[in-house]
């Protein structure tokens, strides 16, 4: 991880949640401006809250006291809700309006007496570090943009080797991958191995589904096969200063997205982190949910011929097989 982004990032963050808490004030104050009951209201049950904290600390907390505080919130709480239904407001308006519900715009989760970094800034760094410079136009990628008049409705099984015209298999691709986002917290629930020609929307399909998991609050890293496992050696040679949180990244981000498997030059090194990777993902260790996309221009018997047994066994036991196939579609849009 880079330090020095995560602190930029962190700062970000502080002014967001400033941002955030700076808008409930001017909401409040607006609101209090036509509606001075309300605010008397809130100052009163502030008022009420700081004297039972004082009673509890003191241990001067009669029950009587204490018994009579509570009537008087419960009564100026029902009070104010009635004033805040005939405005058609809810608790939520009394909130800050931040980006991520989980840590508040800190960037970090709470759980205990540790903490631990958000997804939200997670996914930030993994954008930062890794996925811009691979995944183009990321956030203009999905399934709203899914084009299936792109692909032919005409069957051709001599060509094509189905009985299914380009545009019926790739609905049922498409239907394959919405069950993947559906069940990616299910163990359950199979990778996806894309395989067929460039140009038919398998680079494309990775991304939709990568931005509905990142909406999901999931985190996505995305590397090409040939420069993830360049990486890899570099790290495991202690080449080009490789921290560890690289490795320890492709095994724990939630959906790791390998394009362009096949084309990396390949030795038994590689062999052996790319089975690796592959199976540890697929062991879900620590109770942690991981699920793997792979893409590539290879066919099955291709993959068999060019990747050992252990890591063709894994493809057909672990991940669902999509075979795109069709009529380059960039030329059509």
């Amino acid at each position: 991880m880079n330090e020095s982004i995560l602190k930029s990032l962190l700062k970000e963050y502080e002014q967001k949640r400033i941002y955030a808490e700076l808008d409930l004030d001017n909401r409040k104050k607006e609101l209090y401006k036509h509606n001075p009951k309300l605010e008397e209201i809130e100052k009163q049950l502030n008022l009420y809250a700081i004297q039972i904290a004082k009673s509890i600390l003191l241990s001067n907390n009669s029950s009587n006291y204490l018994e009579n505080l509570e009537t008087k919130i419960a009564n100026l709480n029902k009070e104010k809700n009635v004033i805040l239904n005939s405005l058609n407001i809810d608790e939520s308006f009394f909130r800050p309006k931040y980006e991520c519900l989980l840590c508040n715009d800190t960037g970090y989760i709470q759980n205990g007496i540790n903490s631990a970094l958000c997804n939200c800034i997670k996914q930030k760094l993994f954008d930062i570090e890794y996925n811009k410079s691979n995944i183009h136009d990321l956030k203009n990628n999905n399934f709203d943009c899914f084009n299936i008049s792109l692909y032919s409705n005409t069957v051709n099984e001599e060509l094509y080797n189905s009985n299914l015209s380009p545009q019926d298999n790739i609905i049922n691709i498409k239907k394959i991958c919405m069950n993947f986002i559906k069940n990616f917290n299910n163990p359950l629930e199979k990778n996806l191995l894309f395989t067929g020609n460039t140009g038919l929307g398998k680079t494309f399909l990775s991304n939709c589904i990568a931005n509905e998991l990142i909406k999901n609050g999931k985190t996505v890293l995305y590397q090409t096969a040939p420069v993830m496992l360049d990486t890899i050696m570099d790290y495991r040679f202690g080449k080009a200063n490789i921290s560890k949180n690289v490795y320890d990244n492709i095994l724990d981000v939630d959906l790791l997205v390998i394009d362009d498997l096949g084309t990396e030059c390949i030795n038994s090194m590689k062999f052996t982190e790319l089975f690796n990777i592959i199976n540890t993902r697929i062991l879900n260790q620590n109770n942690h949910i991981t699920k793997t996309i792979i893409s590539t221009n290879l066919s099955l018997q291709n993959l068999k011929d060019t990747y050992d047994d252990r890591i063709f066994s894994r493809f057909v036991g672990h991940y669902n097989i999509c075979r795109f196939f069709g009529e380059d579609i960039r030329f059509k849009k």
